[in-house]
Formats: C-alpha cells, structure tokens, sequence
C-alpha cells in the first residue's frame, strides 16, 4: 500500500527470529510413514535443513517512510477508507486519496495563521466528511467533493474527540449527511449533531447541534465512542467515553428516527441526570489519553468493536467489549497493562500516542515504536524513528476501516505496515495449553506438529487416552513410543483408536506397514469382541448387561466396516487364522464375503448342512463355476431350490451342469413329485432355445429312465410326456430333422419296452413299414393305422401298409366282421385286396354284402371306362379331319413379290411362304434356317442331305454327281470313311471329282478348326437342287417307264423330301431370330458401330 511513497527502514539485524525447533528422532516402521498431505512428512523432511540455519522469517511489523515533502509544518493526521488528511501550520489541508496517490489535494482555510491555529482533524470511517477544529474554538467541515471547508459558525467549542455513526456512513456511500454524531469538548461537555453536505439555500449545513450531557468534573473528553445493537435493528447503544483519568459506561435505550434529524441520544443521556453512569478512575498526571478499538471485519457496516484500548497514567487499560451485555460493565476480561521501563532505568516512560491491533498495542515515543503482544503482555517490536533532531513525534493515526498504522511527526509520515503479526500467536497459546487455538494461528507443518505432540502429552498425562490417540495419530511421535504408553498403561480401546488414525494416514504406497497396521487391528476388535461375550457371559445372571450388548454390537459393527474399508490391505489366510483362533464363525463368513470369497462361505454352509443358505450364496454371487462345483450335492439334497437358483441365471453351461443333473437319474423319488432335472432339460430346450443333441438326448433318457421310487413296476410308467417331447421337440431348419439322435432314441427306448414312442421314432426316421410291423406286433391296431396314414405323398406305400394291418386283422384276429369293419375305414383296400387273406373254407355269408357291393362298384367303374374311351374316339377322328384342312390352306401373292432375304423376285425359283407372310426362295430358306435351328434339328437335316445326295439320279437335267470328302486323319493312319456332300454347283471347284482332295482338305479344315460344327455340313445349294428336281417326283423325267423299284425308290424320295421340307418350313427363320436374339447387343463385340454417326 502506498508502495511509490513508502521506503522501508528496517535492517536485518533487528528481524525477530522464531526459536529453532529441536531435531526429532524417527524410529517407525520405514522411513517416512506418512502420507503427502501429513503434517509430520513436512516436519521429518526439515529435520536436517533446520538444524544448521533458520530461515528468516518475515518481521512482525515493518515501518516504511511516505516520500512526501510537507509545504509547512504538519499539526494533525487522520486517515479513513485510505483517504490521508493532513493539518498543516499554514492552515493548509492536504488530501491524498491513497488509490491516486500521485493526485495530491491541497484546500487552504481563508484564515491567517495568526488568527487561527488548527488543533486537531476528524475524519468520519466512509472517508467523506472532515472536521477542522481549532485552539481558538473556531470549527470548519470539509465535505469530499468540496473544493473549500465551511465554517461551522455555530460549534463555539475546542473539539476533542467524536463519535461517528459507522454502519450509516459505510451502509450509504452516496449520502451527503453525517447522520447523528458525538462530539466531546475540551470542557466536558457532550454534544449531539448532524452535518448534510447537501446544499439547500434555507438550510445550512449544521443540521442540528444539542448538548446532551456534560462530565462533572468537567474534564476534557479525549476519546468518545457508541455503538448501537443490535446492529440490524437499533433499539439500545453504548458509549464510551474517557478523560484523561476516568472512563464513563453509557448505555441505554435510543430514539431512533427514519430521518436525519438527529436528537437520538436525547433520551439515553437523560436518564443519568439522576443516576450517575458506570466510572472508572484510574488517577494520573496524564494530561491527554486516548480510546483505541479493534474491530474483527471492519469494512462491514454492522461489525461490532470486539477489543478496546484506553491509555492512561499508570498503564493501558484494556479489555473484551461485550456491547449486547445486560450487565452495567460492559467491558470483560478487563486488565491494566504497565508501561514498559526505559531502557537503563527503572522508571516507566508514558507514551504519546496508541493504536491497537489485532494481537498488539502499538506504543509510540519520542525516538521509538513499541508493540506489545496483548496476549502475553511481552514487548515484540521494537524499532527507533529515523527523525530528525529537531523533528518533533507527534502521534499515531490507524484507519478504521483498512487496518493501516501511521506515525507522523511535524516533518515526515511513516506507514507501519502490519506484515506478520500472528507469527508467535501459536507459541502464545501454546504456553497456555489452548491447543485449539494454537492450531488455528499456526502457519507451518512444524508448528502443528509441535502443538499436537504437546496436546498429546497433556491430554495422556490427564488419563484422557482416546484424546491422545487422536493427537498422537496426527504428530510425529513414533510409532512405537506411542504404543508402548497405551500398552503400559493398559488401555487397548485407545491404542486401537490411535492405530486407526494411523493407518487412515499412511501412505497407500506403504503396501507392508498399512497391512500390518490393519492385521493388529484385526487382533484387538476380535480380542474386543470375545471379551464383551465373556464379561455378558458371567454377568448375565447377576446384573444388567444391555450396555455390555449394545457395546457388543457396536464393536461388531466396526470390525464389519473394517473389512469393507481395509479388504485390500489384509491377507486374507492370515485373517481367517485369526478369525478361526477366536472363534468367530460369524466374523469368518462376513469376512469372507466382504473380500468375494464365496467358495468358502458355500463350503461352510453345505459342511453345516444349510443347503437353503448355500443356495442362497450361490445366487447372490456372479461366479459361474461355484455353480458347476457345487451342483451335484445339491441336487442330490435340494433338487427343487437348486433348480430354481439355475432358471435365474441365464448364462450357465447346460454341459456342464450334466454331472449334476444325472444326480438324480437313479437317486430314490417320490413318483408324485416332479423329476426337477426334467424341468430344468425342458426349460433349457423350450426356453432358452438350447440346441445341443447331448441335452435332447439326455432329456430323453430321463424320460425313458423308470422313476427310481420303490413301488415301481414297468406298466406304471406314462409314454405321455415322453411322446409330448419326441412330438414338439425343436428341429434344424436346415434339415428339418430334430436335435436328438434318432437311433439313440430307439435304442433306449427299446430297451426300456417303450412301444408308443418307438412307433413314434420309426415314423420320424421314414421307416412306415417298421412302425407299423411293431405297432401291429404289440396289438396296438389305432397306433398302426395311424402311422400307416403318414406317407402321404406314397400311395402305393400307403396300401402295403394298409395291408399290413389287414392281413393282421384277418389272419391274426380272425374275426370277418371286424375285417368287414376295418375294410369300411380304410379307403385304399378293396373286398379284392383282403380276399386272400381270408381262409380256403371261409363262408361267404359273412362277407356275401361286401362282395355285391364292390362288384356293383366295378360295373359302375366299367361303364365310366368306356364313356372316356367313346369321347378320346371322337376327338382322334376331330384332329384328323383338322390336319387335312390344313393340306389344303393358301395364301395369295403378287406376281412381283420378292424374296424376304436376296430381294430378287420370288417366282425365279422354287420358294416358301409362311403364315406371317415372310417369303423365301428355297436355298435362301436354307441358309438361314441352319443359323437358328437347333443342335438336333440341324443333325437331321443333315442325314436327311446324305441320303438325297446317296439316292439321288446319276441322269437327267439335274446331273448331280457324288463327290467324295475326304478328311485328313493323323499321321500313321488310315483315312476315314468318305461322305457325298458336295454338288455339282459347288463354287469355285471346276471338276469335283478331279479336285475332290482339294475340296476335302478345304471342308476337313474348317471341321478341325471349329469343332463339330454342323452347320458348315449343310450345303444350302445342293439341298435347294434336290428339293426343287421335278424329276425326282414318280412319273418326271421323260418317256422313261418307271420300273418298280424305281417306283419304291421314289415314294422313299418323297418321304425324304416331305420330312425335310416339315424341317424347314417348321418356324420363319425371321421371326425366329427376332425372339432368339431379344438379349444379344445390337452391335456385336469388335463390330464397329457407325449407325449413329452423325
């Protein structure tokens, strides 16, 4: 504060050092046994550094210098709210506002020196209001913003001292009024006032001016103060005041008024007119004195004074302010403080000046400044004023509302700066065994520790050992010296106290010494514990033992919330050892489950034969192979709870459960309960969907296995349930067949004479025939014709075994009316199909019905028969006349109509025309029709070629000739056999039969090259040739007489012929290749596309 002004004084040799703290000694269990955070880690870790040099420590108070130069002599100094006032000789005032402490203020009163001399100044806690007053009674005021003091013309009196109204001026920073104040003259007299700053032309500033009292002895009024309480609602006040040698106790009721006209005190001073007000004199040659207070949060408005200071001729008197008392002394704890002595002599001096601080008074003298602790009454600052030798001291000033000292002489300011007051409070308390308070004062890990090993000592010396566990728990005394004292002395309680401390304290890291802490523990809560049962024992019978039991449970109740909170710290075969050496099952089994020990918990339970409790704890828990491992002895004991455990819990292994399950597989039973492991195999399957064929299977055995109840008998048993799960049982969708093996089934069921779900299991494997022959095989006639129905799509099937049954009815029952009933039922036999069955001298009258009726049936069979062959008559002779009308259909064309596919004129040559109207001549029909017909159909047109060219005339107008292909075998073998394929129009082969190796090798190429391509066999010329040679028709050809064979060998030409022209003509080659072609590309891979150039 005020830095730029301030230069500090002090040197290092007048610093105040604190007594070094003596070297500790550890001897614990390692060498630094405390966490972090400990106080005593800071103390252990400073031992070897603080032996050799104190580190300075920073000075109680420190007095700075303010580098400002007066322009006359300075009389008074008054600061509030960091505003300075200064009186100069000059009748100069000098403001600095200590927040712009380069902007100086400096207001001059329009008096001369030598008509008015400035006694004092008085500054109001807001900082705002001023009071001038003079030696010659003359008073001005100074409000803030003024750039020039009034003069208070009608206060004719030398001012003292005055009383402010604290709450109402730091409560309203924008009031112009001082509100109520005391103002105490150099005569004695009391006077009320209030000063408004607020300019009103028919109003002056002196609001109001009263005299409300005034001392008898009419001594000057040094020091004047009032406070009002309580402070939220103001019905009383107290006011202090004090003359050079007494101090006068005012407190009473109030008049308080919403507005600012004062007259407040009016009637509280009234009422010592006749009574006279608390006094005390202390007698003196003091001619001035002065009234100090300390406030606790002084920059409140409400805050009361808590300390107050009144120096007179024979010491301080000073003491607690207890405002809101309804005694008549409000002052506690009051107590005189001599001054100190002058150095060299006896003879105490009296000081000029007093300010009191929190924990001091501050004395000041004519060459010096003194603190004093007002704790232990011991001087702890001392320091001389750098003055001058004809500079005078003139007093101290302290601000009310910022807690900040000044010393002002007539030529210099200082600022003492209040920096490390509280450094020796704790050592104060200390000495005084206020443990509490010490620690609230004391800054460092050392001093704290100091304080509770001392708390510690105290407190065990006094007997009060849970105290001292607590202290020692938090100190630096050793582990050991510690529980040696609680063990010397007997008082385990505490010692347990003070290892519980200890062990919340330690590091986390200190893996070894927290387990050891916790296993001792461990020893005295279940030493405790036995103890109380021993003392509750012995004492049960002859005195009241519910505190005994209620400590009981309360020790309990730790050592459980122990093993919760230290699990992790314990080892858990050395705890059990422990628990088990004292006995405590109960302890044992909490311990074990607070730790997720369950298996031993279980191990007791099922030892103890709680099975219910077992169960329980198997629940409760979430390992699965507790399940696993204990499953088979408690199915054997509680089948039914231990299934109920199993359905909750979703994620067992149903193999690994089979152990258990098979417990009951030949265990004794009661027949009317349930088998449990048959509702547990069902649930799995049905439920939770299981698919396993060792489940299926081994649900079954369970089903096919006798009950093991000792009343039974094979015929007891029920095929119900049993044929319920082979009928229901879940299948593979993929195979549609169910999850259990079908031969296992069989087997056992076999074994086990179970015929139902045997018949049931031939029908699931296909095997009719063999669920029908068993089912026959034990009489069951239902079960048989139910089974002989299931192949449905088998009819033929479905007879044999119909017959089957029938032949078992008739040959085996020998009964005909019951034959004759069953053949009503069955509807693919007939009286034919069981006649063989009956016996040679069978009488017929028995069945004489049956046998009328099923041959009325054939009659009516027979008529129906010969209906249908009448109607397929009549349709053969439709379809005939139908293909010779088609002989005869036509079709007009015009005499210039073209070929569809050479565009020349169509009635050239021979030529085709098809219904859609399409015209061909006959070789361009060819060619196009070998590209679309299929692989068969161009197979027989070439045959067809071969024989026409093999059969054809060597004469005539066609002259066709029969070249020879030959194709070009691999080297070493012979040539194949020659074909006729080529005809006289044969391109560019001039002679074919000179040329015919050429023309074989030619075609025999194109063959190997490509395969067998039929279509390159087809030779569209020779084929149109033939086709069109009217000599080939009988009765062609000339005057030649057709000789028979020639005759036969011309009606096999026509048939050749007709059969190839049904080829060709079958479909229009056009329209054919439109419908073939609807998904090949328009252009073809590697055709160049130019269609769509533009």
């Amino acid at each position: 504060m005020f830095d730029d002004y301030v230069e500090h004084s002090i040197d290092d040799s007048k610093t105040h050092n604190m007594v070094p703290l003596p070297r500790l000694q550890y001897e614990g269990f390692e060498p630094s046994p405390y966490g972090g955070n400990d106080a005593r880690a800071e103390v252990e870790q400073g031992q070897e550094a603080g032996t050799e040099a104190n580190p300075p420590t920073a000075p109680v108070f420190e007095l700075g210098r303010v580098q400002y130069a007066f322009p006359a002599p300075l009389i008074s100094f008054v600061v509030s709210s960091d505003m300075l006032a200064m009186g100069l000789s000059s009748n100069l005032l000098v403001l600095i506002e200590l927040s712009h402490a380069d902007q100086v203020i400096k207001i001059p009163i329009p008096r001369k020196p030598t008509e008015m001399t400035i006694h004092k100044l008085f500054m109001d806690p807001s900082g705002r209001h001023i009071i001038i007053t003079s030696i010659q009674g003359e008073n001005w005021y100074l409000f803030r913003t003024w750039k020039k003091p009034r003069q208070l013309k009608g206060f004719k009196m030398v001012i003292e001292s005055i009383a402010w109204n604290k709450s109402a001026l730091l409560s309203s920073s924008h009031s112009t009024s001082t509100r109520e104040i005391l103002i105490g003259a150099r005569n004695g007299t009391i006077f009320e006032a209030v000063l408004d700053a607020e300019e009103d032309f028919f109003k002056s500033q002196e609001r109001y001016l009263q005299s409300v009292f005034s001392l008898p002895e009419r001594h000057p009024i040094t020091g004047i103060k009032f406070d009002y309480f309580p402070p939220s609602d103001p019905k009383t006040a107290l006011v202090l005041v004090t003359t050079p040698t007494r101090i006068y106790q005012f407190a009473g009721p109030i008049d308080k008024k919403s507005d600012d006209s004062g007259r407040v005190f009016t009637v509280l001073f009234a009422s010592y007119r006749e009574t006279a007000p608390k006094i005390l004199e202390l007698p003196g040659n003091l001619q001035h004195s002065e009234l100090q207070f300390y406030t606790p949060n002084p920059d409140q408005a409400l805050s009361l004074p808590k300390r107050m200071a009144w120096m007179t001729g024979p010491g301080i008197y000073h003491g607690f302010l207890n405002v809101e008392t309804d005694s008549e002394d409000h002052i506690d704890g009051a107590a005189l403080l001599p001054y100190p002595n002058t150095i060299g002599s006896d003879v105490p001096e009296i000081p000029i000046s007093l300010s009191l601080t929190e924990f001091h008074f501050i004395l000041l003298y004519k060459d010096r400044i003194v603190g004093i602790c007002n704790l232990d009454d011991k001087m702890t600052y001392e320091e001389t004023l750098p003055i001058k030798a004809n500079e005078t001291v003139l007093g101290l000033a302290a601000d009310p509302v910022r807690r900040t000292y000044w010393v002002y002489t007539n030529q210099s300011l200082f600022e003492l700066v209040v920096g490390n007051e509280d450094r020796d409070v704790w050592k104060i308390y200390l000495e005084k065994a206020q443990f509490d308070v010490a620690l609230r004062y004391s800054k460092t890990a050392r001093q704290r520790d100091q304080i509770l090993l001392a708390q510690a000592n105290t407190l065990f010396s006094a007997g009060q050992y849970f105290p001292a566990a607590q202290c020692y728990a938090h100190c630096s005394a050793t582990f050991e010296e510690v529980a040696l004292k609680f063990l010397d002395v007997g008082e385990r309680d505490s010692l347990r106290s003070y290892l519980i401390s200890r062990l919340e304290r330690t590091r986390k890291t200190d893996i070894t010494q927290r387990m050891v802490l916790a296993t001792w523990l461990i020893e005295f809560y279940l030493s405790k514990c036995n103890e109380l049962d021993d003392i509750v024992a012995s004492e049960s019978v002859s005195h009241d033992v519910d505190n005994l039991q209620a400590e009981r449970t309360i020790v309990e109740g730790d050592l459980r919330q122990f093993f919760e909170t230290y699990r992790n710290n314990l080892n858990k075969e050395t705890v059990y050892e422990l628990i088990q050496g004292h006995g405590r099952t109960d302890m044992y089994l909490y311990y074990a489950t607070t730790i997720g020990d369950f298996e031993r918990v279980i191990e007791h339970w099922i030892l103890e034969e709680e099975w219910l409790k077992a169960i329980e704890i198997i629940s409760r828990q979430s390992d699965l192979e507790l399940y696993y491992r204990f499953g088979p002895v408690l199915m054997h004991q509680v089948p039914k709870e231990t299934v109920d455990s199993w359905l909750r819990q979703t994620s067992l292994d149903t193999l690994r459960l089979i152990p258990s399950l098979l417990q009951l597989q030949h265990s004794v039973r009661d027949p009317l309960s349930p088998n449990h492991a048959i509702r547990y195999l069902n649930h799995v399957i049905f439920e939770q969907n299981n698919t396993s064929p060792t489940i299926h299977n081994l649900l079954i055995t369970f089903y096919v296995s006798p009950t093991s109840s000792r009343s039974y008998t094979p015929s007891t048993d029920d095929d119900g349930p049993l044929l319920r799960f082979l009928s229901t049982a879940p299948t593979d969708p993929l195979t549609g067949k169910p999850y259990y093996d079908l031969d296992y089934a069989l087997r056992i069921c076999k074994l086990a004479g179970r015929t139902q779900p045997c018949v049931h299991i031939y029908s699931k494997m296909g095997l009719w025939e063999n669920s029908v022959d068993l089912a026959l095989e034990k009489g069951d006639l239902e079960l048989a014709k139910t089974n002989a129905d299931m192949p449905e799509d088998d009819q033929p099937l479905r007879k044999k075994l119909w017959l089957k049954i029938a032949r078992y009815v008739v040959q085996d029952k020998k009964d005909i009316k019951s034959a004759m009933r069953f053949l009503e039922n069955a509807d693919l036999l007939k009286i034919e199909d069981i006649l063989p069955f009956f016996p040679d001298f069978v009488v017929i009258d028995d069945f004489k019905e049956e046998i009328a009726h099923a041959l009325e049936g054939y009659s009516a069979q027979i008529d129906t028969l010969k209906g249908e062959m009448d109607e397929a008559t009549r349709t053969a002779e439709s379809i005939k006349q139908d293909i010779a009308a088609l002989k005869n259909r036509f079709i007009t064309i015009n005499a210039n109509e073209q070929c569809s596919t050479c565009s020349t004129p169509l009635l050239t040559r021979q030529f085709y025309v098809f219904p859609c109207h399409h015209t061909f001549h006959a070789d361009c029909l060819i060619g196009l029709a070998k590209e679309h017909l299929p692989a068969h159909a161009l197979r027989r047109i070439i045959t067809l070629q071969n024989e026409l060219m093999k059969d054809a005339p060597s004469k005539g107008r066609l002259n066709v000739t029969k070249p020879t292909l030959i194709v070009n075998a691999p080297s070493g073998r012979q040539p194949t056999t020659q074909r006729t394929l080529l005809s006289a129009n044969f391109g560019a082969i001039a002679n074919p039969l000179q040329n015919s190796a050429k023309a074989a090798n030619l075609l025999g190429r194109s063959v190997i090259s490509a395969g067998d391509r039929l279509r390159d066999l087809i030779i569209p010329d020779a084929l149109a040739a033939i086709v069109s040679a009217p000599n080939w028709l009988p009765g062609i050809g000339g005057n030649h007489q057709a000789t028979g064979n020639e005759k036969v060998g011309g009606k096999k030409l026509e048939k050749l012929k007709a059969e190839l022209d049904d080829v060709l003509s079958s479909s229009c080659p056009l329209c054919e290749s439109v419908v073939a072609g609807l998904d090949k590309p328009f252009v073809m891979e590697g055709e160049v596309n130019t269609s769509w150039t533009l």
